[in-house]
């Protein structure tokens, strides 16, 4: 950033302070205002900041600076001579750039302070030193370092150390490495001081007088490598270790003269990091390794996934608070064991021989039931070796644990796993103690970040067998001495730990995906890590119901707060429902232009991008959620505060406001996070604390001041005696809303007050603090008490006991805002009396540069304006031009469109000129089938008379003939002599008597009875002939009228086609005519 940019923003700069005359916040450059800070991430960076007012500048910039960073406290008596040697390196480095990698510089710290690569002069290294704790205040700094147990390397050149944002990735090591190795120019002959144990500290020596120039503690090294064999690496190693407590990673890079050598001095550092658990005083130095040792130390980390109902088993949450797995009744479940060697040779896991589990506590190997084996084999990264076994729960051997338990009440599961080792003889078995609840099926667990592992170190204790006893000789082979877990051993100590560390690996530096245990000494000088502290989601079923009630009555009128929402949110909002009762105590239920302007500001570039970047990884690093370096969690982050400085042009991005981002996430998508920020900055008054030189924010620390002078005078006395002012202490509190190094509980119900009451809540919560602390606060003198504010007093509240005291002290606290704003005017008019007193010049000079920067910011706007509107102009012009060419393409789409419109028109007119010739077509041909059917059924009727006729013929034919011959018969039975020729019947008698006087009968009466029956037959045959005629006649008519009716019917449906078929085929012969 050069002088021209925006008064009012918050960055990080180098270490130098600018001594430019600015009442705002600006980014301080070494090289000075003219020259923009391309220092991307160096180690040698620290929040830059230059306030004027009040004489206080130089506190709240060091107080500020502890928002991202708290460098360690030095000796008050030295900070003035450390002040006054930084000036002087600043004024005789006028070129250093700050984007190199830096190399050795002397320096009165006990860290190795960096200056640039292109540095002239060969740094002195005879500089005094910070005396060692525990030496004597009269020892000279040139002391020779007092025997320790370790080894001590020489031949080393120190080449420089730079700052990483990832310590431990090799690439990027390896990648510092190279550029360290090629450019550096001036180097430093030391000697390296590894120690064998984890509690020593490695140590860099002057060669020729064997003293100290710089240490580092093993606890704060994080990671070993060295350079690739056959590149020109191949002698150098480097470390990293993390710098201002934890927050900043810095690689340190030296080169053997003896390449050999590098591979001892990597087994020094692996050695050296083999961590155990903390001990008390009583508690005995661990023995150091040596590279023959015959103990290897396992990591065994057990994991508990159950079914989630959708083909998956996700990871069962651990109490904190009981450090016991929560498990659901009658569900499946998975065991997972991770396996992973930390120190020694190598030993190869070949296979798992059994994976056991039994109910209970102490469980004899016969009690242990052997789980069904799902997989095995090494990790993804190839560090551990992972075991998985499916568990059935409904087993009558496991009914115990598939049974709620009492809340009072916790169980015990034992796991073990058998595994065969390729150098050792026979199965090795790690034993795991575990506590468990068994809760309701129906139950939501609502952990999203707790720990979800058990961790136990084991010690595997292994003689070597006797080559003569080896059954094959190329393989060494060990015996099984002993082994050991860690809890068994402090407990054969007799010293307990609250906590066990994962050792680490010398040449890996990751461990198991095991998260490690927060629960640290509140003595220790380490701050407590942003992000600190689980949350759970698990709230009382009667508090969800009134939540519940509350939250359906809001949605009915959301501009109306409920009655009881106050007293509620007193007592704190539960965690399952932050997200939602926070986006409407914002007002944020419609903030649908808002989502849409974050949706276009993420792709907007930020001027503060860089600061922006620097931050988030520094940003909540004991959370889970954010600590991975380019992780969901921190692209989120960036995402939201590159929106927030693009969006609020006045402000920008200002240091701290990444805490207040990252608790938003935690409870809400980005859109939505963004909406809360927006409105806490805006409506809740946030961005005027940064503001016209932090001129209200000075006015917050006076209001704090005059509040403890009226509710606890003894402790504002006590401050004044030791010259404590509020900005020394209290800018975190007001500039993050306590978001910065407080635990999460403690930082979410501060949310909840502030969304419900105001940003006045802020003077409640100080207030308790203070209250809570005064008497600790009491017996501190000024350098005590900045050190109780950064270190003791956040641990104070990691337990949720306590912290709901101080949120139930801080509701109970009555300010009113009339004495806030009776103090707000005594506070403007002290400054109004402050600006008569002082001189006119000064105080014209001093307006004179503020205008002359906002000046160059107007110009600095207006020429972007003028770029702006250039650039607008162009687009106009170009837009009109397509416009206009669009127009043409239009106008003539148009005319062709018309003549297409005027030939469709035609179409249309010969096409109903058609349609009236087929219509008359139609017509005549319709006039012709109903004239046909008119004679058709003419003709049918004629042959229905006909038949009729015919039927009453045969009819009358048939009844004369039964007549006729009923007379016939009647004379044959008149006649005796032809009764002896026919039966009743009327049939002809067989012959069987002939009569005398049978010839004598005439042969005349014979024929003619013949000749009369002869003409009967052939009648009634002709008869029986014209019926069956007649018949046939009648089916050929009926058949006729069928066939007519159809063609009839036919004829109205399918009119239209036959006459489009005419006209087809008249058109088809008039075509061949004209052919």
């Amino acid at each position: 950033m050069d002088d021209k940019a925006s008064v009012g923003k918050i960055s990080v700069s180098s270490d130098s302070v600018s001594t430019l005359n600015s009442e705002d916040f600006v980014l301080i450059s070494r090289q000075g205002d003219e020259t923009p800070s391309t220092n991307n991430g160096s180690d040698d960076e620290k929040t830059g900041l230059k306030i004027i007012g009040n004489g206080s500048e130089q506190q709240l910039r060091k107080e500020l600076e502890d928002v991202l960073m708290d460098p360690p406290v030095e000796d008050p008596s030295n900070d003035r001579e450390h002040e006054e040697e930084e000036e002087e390196e600043e004024e005789s480095s006028p070129d250093a750039e700050g984007d190199e990698p830096v190399l050795l510089e002397a320096s009165a710290s006990s860290t190795i302070n960096p200056v640039s690569v292109s540095g002239p002069q060969k740094p002195d290294m005879s500089l005094p030193v910070k005396p060692a704790q525990g030496d004597s205040e009269d020892s000279s700094p040139f002391t020779p370092v007092a025997d320790e147990d370790s080894v001590v390397f020489s031949k080393l050149t120190y080449l420089g150390c730079a700052s990483v944002n990832a310590p431990r990735s090799e690439v990027e090591a390896l990648k510092m490495m190279a550029i360290l190795r090629s450019q550096c120019q001036i180097s430093v002959d030391v000697t390296l001081s590894v120690p064998n144990v984890s509690e020593g500290t490695v140590r860099l020596l002057d060669p020729p007088t064997n003293t100290e120039i710089a240490n580092y503690p093993i606890y704060k090294i994080l990671f070993c490598v060295r350079g690739h064999d056959g590149t020109p690496e191949s002698d150098c190693f480097a470390f990293t270790e993390s710098h201002y407590n934890s927050e900043l990673f810095r690689i340190h890079v030296f080169r053997c003269e003896i390449q050999e050598a590098v591979s001892r001095i990597l087994y020094s550092f692996a050695t050296a990091f083999r961590r155990s658990a903390k001990q008390t005083p009583l508690a005995a130095p661990a023995a150091p390794q040596t590279p023959d040792s015959d103990i290897f130390t396992f990591s065994v980390s057990l994991e508990i996934k159950e079914d989630d109902g959708k083909g998956y088993f996700s990871a069962v949450p651990k109490d904190k608070d009981r450090q016991c797995f929560k498990l659901r009744q009658g569900i499946d479940k998975k065991i997972v064991i991770y396996v992973q060697q930390t120190t020694n040779k190598e030993l190869a896991i070949e296979r798992c021989f059994g994976l056991l589990l039994s109910p209970g506590k102490d469980v004899q190997s016969g009690d242990m039931h052997l789980l069904d084996l799902e997989s095995m084999g090494k990790s993804s990264d190839g560090k551990s070796y992972v075991i998985t076994g499916s568990w059935n729960t409904k087993s009558p051997h496991f009914q115990i644990v598939n049974e709620e338990t009492p809340k009072d009440k916790v169980l015990f599961l034992t796991t073990a796993v058998d595994l065969v080792i390729t150098e050792v003889q026979e199965p090795v078995r790690f034993l795991l103690e575990s506590k468990v609840r068994v809760c309701p099926p129906n139950e939501r667990l609502f952990w999203p970040f707790s720990k979800r592992s058990s961790t136990e170190n084991f010690f595997l204790k292994l003689k070597q067998i006797k080559q003569k006893d080896r059954k094959n000789s190329t393989d060494t082979l060990y015996e099984v001495v002993c082994l050991e877990s860690e809890s068994e051993r402090e407990r054969r100590k007799t010293t307990a730990s609250p906590a066990l560390r994962l050792p680490q690996s010398g040449s890996q530096g990751s461990m198991i995906p095991s998260p490690p245990e927060d629960d640290e000494e509140e003595d220790n000088d380490e701050p407590l890590l942003s992000g600190s502290g689980d949350v759970s989601k698990e709230c009382a079923e009667k508090i969800l119901e009134t939540w519940g009630d509350l939250l359906s009555k809001w949605h009915l009128n959301l501009s109306v707060r409920p009655k009881t929402l106050p007293t509620l949110v007193r007592s704190g909002v539960p965690e399952a429902l932050r997200g939602e009762v926070w986006q409407l105590l914002a007002g944020c239920h419609n903030n649908d232009h808002l989502v849409e302007k974050y949706r276009i500001l993420i792709t907007k570039e930020s001027p503060q991008d860089s600061a922006i970047t620097r931050d988030i990884n520094r940003t909540f690093p004991a959370h889970d959620y954010f600590k991975d370096t380019g992780g969901d969690g921190q692209d989120s982050l960036y995402k939201i505060c590159k929106a927030y400085s693009v969006y609020d042009e006045e402000i920008g991005y200002c240091q701290g406001q990444s805490f207040l981002a990252a608790v938003l996430l935690l409870h809400m998508p980005e859109e939505q996070a963004f909406s809360v920020l927006v409105k806490i900055m805006f409506d809740y008054g946030l961005r005027e604390l940064f503001k016209q030189n932090f001129e209200d924010l000075h006015c917050k620390f006076y209001q704090l001041e005059r509040l403890m002078q009226e509710y606890i005078p003894d402790l504002y006395s006590h401050f004044l005696d030791i010259s404590l002012e509020a900005h020394m202490y209290a800018s975190q509190w007001f500039l993050t809303l306590f978001t910065a190094k407080f635990p999460l509980y403690m930082v979410f119900h501060i949310i909840d007050l502030l969304l419900c009451e105001g940003i006045s809540v802020i003077f409640n919560v100080a207030l308790a603090l203070l209250k809570t602390t005064k008497d600790d606060l009491l017996l501190t003198d000024f350098e005590g008490a900045l050190k109780f504010f950064r270190v003791q007093l956040p641990k104070r509240y990691r337990s949720e006991e306590n912290a709901k005291k101080l949120m139930e002290l801080a509701c109970s606290m009555k300010i009113s805002q009339k004495k806030l704003k009776k103090y707000e005017r005594e506070y403007h008019t002290m400054r109004e009396q402050q600006a008569q007193q002082e001189d006119p010049i000064e105080r014209f000079e001093r307006e004179n540069r503020r205008l002359q920067e906002a000046n160059m910011r107007l110009e600095q706007e207006n020429d972007d304006l003028a770029h702006e509107l250039v650039t607008s102009k162009i687009a106009l012009r170009k837009d009109l031009d397509n416009a206009e060419e669009k127009a043409d393409a239009l106008n003539k789409e148009l005319l062709m469109t018309k003549q297409k419109l005027i030939d469709a028109e035609d179409e249309k007119r010969r096409l109903e000129e058609e349609s009236a010739q087929l219509k008359e077509m139609c017509r005549r041909e319709l006039d012709k089938a109903e004239s046909e059917i008119k004679k058709n059924s003419s003709i049918i009727g004629d042959y229905k008379q006909i038949c009729s006729q015919l039927s009453e013929r045969l009819e009358k034919q048939q009844v004369a003939n039964k007549a006729e011959i009923e007379k016939i018969r009647q004379k044959v039975d008149d006649c005796e002599r032809c009764r002896e020729f026919f039966n009743k019947e009327g049939r002809v008698k067989a012959a069987s008597i002939v009569r005398e006087g049978s010839e004598e009968e005439t042969d005349e009466e014979k024929e003619a009875l013949k000749n009369q029956l002869r003409e009967m037959e052939l009648e009634l045959a002709q008869t029986k002939l014209q019926l069956v005629e007649a018949e046939c006649k009648i089916q050929d008519l009926e058949h006729d009228l069928g066939q007519a009716l159809n063609e009839v019917q036919a004829s109205r449906k399918t009119w239209f086609n036959r006459t489009l078929s005419s006209i087809k085929t008249v058109t088809g012969v008039q075509g061949k005519e004209t052919c």
